[in-house]
């Protein structure tokens, strides 16, 4: 079993505009993550103005975390599609919160 590698799930990039895109990678590992507990390695990143602004990831030793513009705080990871609805609230979240910009 430690010999198995990665198997990529996911992977894309949705543009939303000239200024915005979020890029999505999700695999699926063999063994957790250290500092997960399941069996998805992920990395969901929305960009603007070449600025990552939302990011989720579950970095090897950080676990399971989610960056909203300068704030990082732990995310309780449930499944993958829980992973993409909270991801494209905080998309929302930040376009709303950022539109006079």
């Amino acid at each position: 079993m430690s010999n198995m590698k990665a198997t990529l799930i996911a992977r894309m990039r949705i543009v939303y505009s000239t200024r915005s895109f979020a890029e999505l990678v999700l695999w699926r590992v063999p063994t957790p993550v250290p500092g997960s507990a399941h069996e998805f390695k992920y990395r969901l990143a929305y960009v603007v103005d070449s600025v990552c602004v939302v990011r989720y990831d579950n970095e090897v030793g950080k676990g399971n975390h989610r960056h909203f513009g300068a704030i990082e705080q732990s995310y309780k990871f449930s499944t993958p599609e829980w992973l993409m609805v909270d991801f494209q609230k905080d998309i929302a979240r930040w376009n709303d919160e950022n539109s006079g910009s």
